[in-house]
C-alpha cells in the first residue's frame, strides 16, 4: 500500500518543529558546531528525512532568520496601528522590540548578536535567493520604524532620510546594548537586577528620541 502524502498543513508542522528545535540547538552549540546529523538525532529522525525538508544547515539558518524577522515584523506593525498619536507608536515600537528580544532571546541572538552569516555571505551562491527572502523580510522591520520616525514631527515640519536612518540607528543601537547584555548576563556584572530597570531603559530611550527629532526637524518650506 503505497505511503500516503503528507497534507500541506502536516508539512508545515513539521518544518516548524524542526525550525523551533533547530533555533534551540543552534543557541547551546553554536552556528559552525551545528550539524543536520545532530540535528537528526536531536529530534529522533533519520537524516534524509530531515534533507526532504531542507536542503542544508545554510538554507535552514536562513528560513530560522527569515521566521524570526516576520515574527518582530508582526509585533512592530502591531505596535505601529496602536495609536493615532506618532510619539505614543515609537514608545509602543521600542517595547515591542525589547520584548521580543528577551522574549524570543534564542532567535534574537542569531539574528542580531552572534557572528553568524549574513545576506552578503550567500552572493553568487544557490543560496541567493532564500538570502533575499530573508533580507527583505528583515528590512521590513526597519520601513516600518522609518516610517514612525518620519511621523514624529509637528506639521509643517519634516526629517530628511538621513536623520531617519541616524535615527533608527540610535534607537536599535541602544535598544540592542540593554537586550544584549541582558541576554549574555553579561550585565549581571555591572547591576544586580538588569531587568527591573527596563521601564526606565525604556523611558530614557524615549526621552532621548523626543530630543533627537526635535533636533533633526527642518522646515517643509527650506
Amino acid at each position: 500500500m503505497p505511503k500516503r502524502q503528507r497534507t500541506p498543513e502536516e508539512v508545515e508542522a513539521i518544518k516548524e518543529r524542526i525550525l523551533r528545535q533547530a533555533v534551540d540547538l543552534m543557541n547551546r552549540v553554536g552556528f559552525q558546531e551545528f550539524s543536520m546529523r545532530r540535528l537528526a538525532r536531536e529530534i529522533k529522525v533519520t537524516p534524509p528525512t530531515l534533507y526532504s525538508y531542507f536542503h542544508d544547515k545554510d538554507e535552514l539558518y536562513l528560513c530560522i532568520l527569515t521566521e524570526g524577522f516576520s515574527r518582530l515584523y508582526d509585533l512592530v506593525l502591531k505596535a505601529y496601528g496602536s495609536s493615532a498619536k506618532p510619539l505614543e507608536r515609537m514608545k509602543a515600537i521600542a517595547r515591542a522590540y525589547m520584548d521580543f528580544g528577551l522574549n524570543c532571546a534564542h532567535f534574537y541572538n542569531l539574528m542580531f548578536t552572534w557572528h553568524v552569516p549574513k545576506y552578503n555571505d550567500y552572493l553568487g551562491t544557490r543560496l541567493e535567493p532564500t538570502a533575499q527572502v530573508e533580507l527583505e523580510t528583515s528590512l521590513q522591520v526597519a520601513s516600518v520604524t522609518i516610517q514612525a520616525i518620519k511621523e514624529c514631527v509637528d506639521e509643517g515640519y519634516a526629517v530628511t532620510e538621513g536623520d531617519a536612518r541616524f535615527l533608527l540607528v540610535y534607537y536599535w543601537s541602544t535598544l540592542h546594548g540593554y537586550i544584549a547584555g541582558t541576554n549574555n548576563t553579561l550585565l549581571t556584572y555591572m547591576h544586580e537586577n538588569p531587568s527591573a530597570v527596563k521601564e526606565r531603559m525604556l523611558s530614557l530611550i524615549d526621552d532621548g528620541f523626543v530630543r533627537e527629532i526635535l533636533s533633526c526637524r527642518v522646515s517643509r518650506t527650506c
